[in-house]
């Protein structure tokens, strides 16, 4: 790749606006399986900004992927398979239906490395997200492209710890993931077309979202620490789990206040570890 072209990218931004709708935010909770009535005004879940600012492509732009093709906000990097490796977020001020939002983005890194699998490209991106309030939420997303395996080779597990407060299973099956992906306008085909993610992508099945278990991870945390709000928030993909998993969200508070949790699945690997932030 050509390390020059791909650094003329870093500071590439742009600002999009949207506004806070009360039926995407129901038809969330009830994919999750928590139907909910929200009113004009109402405050919001942390993490239900990313029904916002959805990537618009028509559909002569979209990839065999199913993801926008590269080159628009995006660097145009040849490595085939794209994934949201984990991220970092700051909550300032509570969201709220009707509210309309701006998001300022930038690329502010760009970093070839090698793995056991080959090349790697890790691209970061900062979000600011604000209303008429002023800064709502902070935003750091790391992306990772490599190239589309002949099989299908899973990183080294990482064993569920064996101290936890809770677990609790956390349904992923196709509905659900069919669900996520449309209300996220996320068109990858790993996440509802089974024969291509298996045998393009060479997946064991259909790739439960990284966003979604993010989600997954922050409610359950929520859950278990009544009356508390998310200040911090930060994550990181360490396995896939899949359609068929019988995947666990499982968490325990830690000595500084901080709650540490995981998604794990039915080999008791963690699919993806985050910890929560408490304000107060």
């Amino acid at each position: 790749m050509d390390q020059t072209s791909l650094q003329d990218w870093v500071g590439r931004s742009e600002r999009l606006t949207d506004d806070v709708a009360a039926t995407p935010l129901a038809a969330l909770a009830a994919t999750l399986g928590r139907p909910v009535a929200l009113e004009p005004g109402g405050t919001i879940p942390e993490l239900r900004h990313w029904l916002n600012f959805l990537p618009l492509a028509p559909a002569d732009a979209i990839g065999s992927d199913g993801h926008p093709r590269r080159g628009g906000f995006l660097p145009p990097i040849p490595l085939e398979r794209r994934m949201w490796a984990g991220g970092r977020l700051t909550f300032h001020d509570a969201l709220r239906v009707g509210d309309v939002m701006t998001r300022d983005s930038t690329i502010t890194s760009i970093k070839e490395k090698a793995g056991r699998a080959g090349p790697m490209v890790f691209v970061t991106l900062r979000h600011s997200v604000a209303t008429e309030r002023g800064l709502a939420v902070e935003e750091e997303q790391d992306l990772v492209f490599v190239a589309m395996p002949d099989a299908y080779a899973p990183p080294p597990p990482e064993p569920v710890p064996n101290d936890l407060a809770w677990s609790d299973p956390a349904p992923v099956d196709e509905v659900v993931l069919f669900r996520f992906s449309a209300l996220t306008f996320n068109a990858h085909r790993i996440h509802y077309d089974l024969p291509y993610a298996k045998g393009v992508e060479r997946y064991p099945g259909l790739v439960v979202h990284g966003p979604l278990q993010a989600v997954l991870l922050l409610d359950s945390a929520r859950r278990h620490a009544p009356g508390r709000r998310p200040a911090g928030f930060s994550f990181r993909a360490a396995r896939p789990l899949f359609h068929f998993d019988a995947v666990q969200v499982s968490g325990r508070p830690e000595a500084d206040g901080a709650t540490e949790v995981c998604t794990s699945n039915r080999d008791g690997h963690v699919g993806m570890r985050a910890t929560v932030e408490w304000s107060g």
